[in-house]
């Protein structure tokens, strides 16, 4: 392949492969609990909402929601792009800048969420940004994420994903991310999210902007 030709888009639907059975029905799982999750917490709140009402009202067992979701909090967090978002990077022209690679990823994930259910991104924001359970598990979610993010880094540039230049690059990435999400909760989501990400990355590959006089 043309290193400068665009690969194939894992968080494009059409070019996702095919499912089997078994793992359309996990998936059918996962989104039933995340809707029952989110509609009690618009009912009653969040901390009201009990893994036994989400069980109840997704038609599953406790047990399952656990299989599935370790906490509460994971339900609120988690979504189908977290495992395609490295897929993503691997398919990246290797002699693409490090920085387009990251906004097209960015950029894709955004537009698929926000296509599916835009209200439930501002409620999972409003949630990180207002309950310290979620906030929390948040940050530990982020580390897992970056992790992974080290493996691509690594992949890409050939360094040691252990080593503190790919660590720092990359926490410092899931940061600015975590951090632009945070910026438009708590500016009652003003703007286009998509914007704070991109001006989020603007500054991690650009540094600080110059004081006006």
């Amino acid at each position: 392949m043309n290193p400068m030709t665009a690969a194939r888009s894992p968080l494009s639907p059409a070019d996702r492969p095919q499912l089997g059975l078994r793992e359309r029905k996990k998936i059918k799982t996962r989104e039933a609990i995340r809707a029952a999750t989110y509609a009690l917490i618009k009912e009653q709140g969040y901390d009201a909402t009990t893994v036994e009402q989400i069980a109840e009202r997704a038609e599953v067992s406790p047990s399952t929601v656990f299989r599935y979701f370790p906490t509460k909090e994971d339900i609120v967090l988690t979504d189908e792009y977290d495992p395609l978002m490295l897929e993503e990077l691997r398919a990246r022209p290797a002699d693409e800048p490090w920085m387009d690679s990251v906004r097209h990823v960015m950029r894709m994930a955004y537009e698929g969420l926000m296509a599916e259910d835009p209200d439930m991104i501002r409620l999972r924001t409003h949630l990180a940004f207002k309950i310290p359970a979620v906030r929390a598990r948040m940050v530990e979610s982020m580390s897992e994420t970056g992790r992974v993010l080290r493996q691509a880094l690594a992949e890409r540039s050939g360094l040691d994903p252990d080593g503190l230049e790919v660590r720092v690059c990359a926490m410092s990435l899931i940061g600015g991310i975590m951090e632009a999400s945070l910026y438009w909760a708590e500016n009652d989501f003003e703007g286009d999210l998509s914007d704070h990400l991109n001006h989020a990355l603007d500054v991690l590959e650009h540094g600080l902007p110059t004081k006006k006089p």
